[in-house]
Order: structure tokens, then sequence, then C-alpha cells
């Protein structure tokens, strides 16, 4: 078992920031905007730090930062300025001089960890990812994808000609989904469903979650051909092979009928408008009356409210063609392929649910 150092109450509380507080003296709004320049180098140390493992070699307690830059074959004073600058912001403890221990924000970059994002942060530091952020510029301009610019090619285009780092990017797109997909089963029963198919479900770590609450339900996973084929191995070891029918092939084309939920999670960010339509239509048309569509994507307020889903839409906007949506454009995209939205429950997680039904609204 790891063993995390919990930091004193106040000191977490001097590194918070209210969000959305908006500073109005002259001192306070160049502090403010100094700690988001620094949001770079945060981002490249996170980054770092997750590749060469240092989380995980603090797994059984606090350790000098000569042993640490030993195990992880680096530069101990180099190693020792950026764990003290992380430690500031509450990654990592200073427990002794050069002595570091895990936070609970540190705990989230090692590999095992149940609430493991250290692939999302190993991916981010990548050049064809960190380069496309960097070039955020060229999108603003352009309504281009600013990694389709710096990379010649789109992402899945790129990913597909890169078995390791299509690798890297499905363990962290899972490592982020997963966080999501707990809150969204443990906020919304998906029970009186019989036949709930899971549209673009990937490798099945939605479907086994809600089948081990629902003991009657039966599914069906629907992706990609490849993709599903991938799923066989992990499911076998959920105990659900059984309940679950594989059926590959695209949602611009179909989806499998007999369902009375449907449900798709962090699909529908990934598409423009047009093929969002195309995609939303697919489903209706084999929507029984009673049947009920469950979306899990972030759903942005309006204005300037605080959102983790705004920032995930830049990703959205500098990787793809795809974007993150408020309740009104949700409710007018639904509206467009003949369904209603009748609900959407926020979560604790960046995203929230949608449910929707066939029928114009009313």
């Amino acid at each position: 078992m790891s063993k995390r150092v919990d930091r004193p109450a106040d000191s977490r509380a001097t590194n918070a920031r209210s969000a959305g507080a908006q500073p109005t003296d002259g001192a306070s709004v160049i502090a403010a905007m100094t700690e988001f320049h620094s949001g770079l180098r945060i981002g490249h140390m996170l980054s770092a730090v997750a590749e060469l493992g240092v989380a995980d070699q603090l797994a059984d307690g606090p350790l000098s930062v000569e042993e640490l830059a030993a195990r992880t074959k680096t530069q101990d004073q180099a190693l020792y300025r950026v764990l003290r600058a992380l430690a500031s912001k509450g990654v990592f403890t200073e427990v002794s001089p050069r002595t570091f221990g895990l936070t609970a924000l540190a705990e989230t970059l090692r590999s095992d960890a149940e609430r493991s994002m250290r692939d999302v942060f190993r991916l981010q530091g990548k050049p064809f990812m960190r380069d496309a952020y960097g070039a955020i510029e060229h999108t603003i301009r352009t309504g281009e994808p600013a990694f389709e610019h710096v990379n010649g090619t789109t992402l899945f285009e790129y990913l597909a000609a890169r078995p390791e780092m299509s690798e890297l990017f499905s363990r962290a797109m899972g490592n982020g989904a997963r966080q999501v997909q707990r809150a969204a089963v443990a906020a919304y029963d998906f029970g009186g469903i019989e036949r709930l198919v899971d549209i673009g479900g990937a490798h099945g770590h939605l479907i086994a979650m809600i089948l081990d609450r629902h003991p009657d339900m039966s599914a069906v996973l629907f992706d990609q051909p490849h993709v599903v084929a991938g799923a066989e191995e992990f499911l076998k070891g959920t105990g659900h092979r059984s309940r679950i029918e594989l059926v590959g092939g695209s949602y611009f084309d179909s989806v499998p009928a007999g369902g009375d939920g449907y449900v798709m999670s962090h699909v529908l960010h990934q598409l423009d408008d047009d093929e969002a339509l195309i995609v939303l239509r697919n489903i209706r048309d084999v929507m029984s009356a009673d049947a009920r569509l469950v979306i899990i994507d972030p759903v942005l307020p309006e204005g300037d409210v605080p959102h983790p889903g705004k920032f995930m839409d830049i990703t959205m906007l500098a990787l793809t063609r795809g974007r993150d949506r408020t309740e009104r454009e949700l409710r007018d995209l639904l509206d467009g392929a003949g369904l209603r939205l009748t609900e959407t429950v926020a979560l604790s997680a960046p995203s929230s649910i949608a449910v929707a039904k066939t029928g114009a609204p009313a």
C-alpha cells in the first residue's frame, strides 16, 4: 500500500484559488496572470515526472532526492528543483530537507492508482500533442485543427501509423474516461433497461460497470471492428462476457437495433455538428417509443461560469473538429435529430449526463 503524506489544511488552502475570483488591484492582477503564465511550466514538469515514474518510486514512502534520482536515472539537483516547485502546488511534499513524499494529487501520477492520470500527463508531454497545443494561434486564425497543421495529418490517422503512441493514447483516454464513467454510473439509474447498446464503447469498461449494478441487463458493445476485437480479453475478466454481444461497424452508417437503452460516453464531443446529427439520426431510427438515449459528455455552462469542460473543449478545438456544447446547443442538436432532451444530471466529474427520448420537443 502506498504511503501518502497529508499536508496541513491551511497549506492546501493557501495554494487554492477561488474558482472564477476576479482580482481587481494591480498587484493581485499581476500575481494572477503570473500564475497563469506558470501553468505552461507546470504542465511540462508534470509530464516529465509522469514519464519518469517518480510517483511510482514513492509508493512505499518518502525518499531522498538522491535516491529518487538514482532510481529514475536523473540528475539529483535538477530533480530537486522540479519537485520543490511542484510541491509548492501540492503535488508531492517535501517532508524533510531534500526528501519527498506523495500527496493526494501526486497519487494520481502512480501507474497503479485507482484514479491514475499518469498516462494522461505522459501523453500531454509527447511532441505531437504538445506542439499542437502550442500552435493554437493557427486554429484561432483559420478554424482548422492545429494538430493537422503541425503533424500533417489528422489525429487518428497519425495514431494509426504509430502503434506505440496509439496504445499510450488509448490508455490516457481510458484514464480520463473511467473517472467520468464511475461518476456517471454512481449518479444515474440505468434501471428499467433490459438491453443496453453502448455506441462507441471501446473495450467495454462502461458497460462492465453498468452490468455490475444490473444483473438482469444484457448489452451490446458497438465500435469499429478492430476496437471491439480488442475488447474480448478485458470483458472475459469482468465475468460479464456472456451477457455482452460484440458488434463491429461505423456509427456513421448505422447502429444496432433492439435496445431499449442506448448510451454514448464522450462520443458526441468528438464530432462536429453535421457528423453528430448523422449519428443521432441513426440512433433515432432504431429507437422504440419508450427507449432512452443516455449521453455522457461535458455540458458547458453559459457565460463566465468556470467549468473544466471549457478547457476540454479547447482540446477538441486544437486536436479534432469536435466540440463540447452548452445545454442549449445540445438541445438544438437533439431536436434536429428528432430527439428531445428530457433530463440533465451534473456529475462530480467534468462531464454531465443528458437523457434524450424520441419525439419532437413539447
